[in-house]
């Protein structure tokens, strides 16, 4: 019986030591950091979200979550709040996203910064500061993803549509008309032999023509300088142009003369020359008349002696 009572007081104590080392250990390592409290809000899905889930600020440990319950005033939008440590820079532009460790599906709250609104974010038990949670990467797709759907599901429509019988027709024509088209392709090279096994001695022939335009254009430049000169030697004062310039005006004086006196002797020898022509021709019809005189006029009618001639 003594026995039984020393077994069941040694077991007792065993059991007390056991939890007073468990107690201490849990003493020992509790976490004596104060943290601040945070309150977010958020209406969508938070999958894979528990207590006591890491809070990182931009990959690093911050803090943790305290509990996640239903907001009692807004129907359908969960609070999640977190405590993290007071060295953290929360600020009004601060937000979370959930993250997911590997392929477990364990979530975490990923805390980040946009820089929008540097100004610090106080708060407290007694007043909570609320914190935006974003969509994340997962979110973006499960949102996206019915559109996506509906997408594919229109393209594969499409492609029904554009592989029917007869849109496979046409553009089985249609390779066959392309396949012509290489096979014409093909040909033009030869076709095009004879003209390019031409264009050296095209190539040679312009190149003596561009010679001939140069020595051409040399020339004409040379003609150009003489002509100029030319022009420069007729138009000098005292040269070929004045001279004609004097020339012209002296045979101007010239013609004016003749008219004024030579004009009028030309009138005077006329006269003297018919008289001259009319002597003549009297002493060739009458050489008599040079002896006896000219003989007298007709008699007019009228006059004495005047006979009507005969008809």
């Amino acid at each position: 019986m003594e026995n039984k009572s020393h077994a069941l007081m040694a077991g007792l104590f065993t059991l007390v030591l056991l939890v007073a080392g468990i107690l201490l250990a849990m003493w020992f390592n509790r976490d004596r950091v104060e943290r601040v409290p945070f309150e977010m809000a958020t209406k969508l899905s938070v999958p894979g979200l528990n207590s006591q889930a890491d809070v990182r600020y931009r990959g690093l440990d911050v803090g943790k979550v305290d509990e996640i319950i239903f907001d009692p005033n807004v129907p359908g939008q969960i609070l999640v709040h977190i405590s993290v440590r007071p060295d953290t820079p929360m600020t009004r532009s601060t937000y979370g996203v959930l993250g997911y460790q590997g392929v477990t599906g364990i979530a975490f709250v990923q805390l980040d910064d946009d820089g929008s609104d540097p100004t610090r974010l106080t708060s407290s038990k007694a007043k909570l500061a609320r914190i935006e949670i974003r969509p994340s990467l997962f979110d973006n797709l499960q949102s996206r993803g019915m559109v996506i759907l509906k997408q594919t599901e229109e393209l594969t429509q499409r492609l029904n549509t554009l592989l029917t019988p007869a849109n496979q027709a046409v553009m089985l024509g249609a390779f066959s008309d392309i396949s012509k088209a290489a096979i014409a392709i093909e040909s033009i090279p030869a076709q095009l032999a004879p003209t390019l096994s031409g264009l050296p001695a095209l190539t040679t022939q312009a190149s003596q023509t561009l010679a001939s335009i140069q020595t051409l254009a040399v020339d004409t430049g040379k003609l150009t300088n003489n002509l100029a000169g030319m022009s420069t030697s007729l138009q000098a004062p005292d040269g070929t142009l004045d001279r004609l310039t004097l020339a012209a005006d002296q045979l101007g004086s010239a013609s004016s003369r003749i008219e004024r006196e030579i004009v009028p002797l030309g009138g005077d020898a006329s006269s003297t020359l018919r008289a001259v022509n009319r002597t003549l021709d009297t002493f060739n019809s009458r050489p008599q008349s040079i002896l006896f005189g000219a003989a007298p006029d007709a008699p007019g009618p009228g006059e004495t002696g005047f006979v009507v001639p005969a008809r």
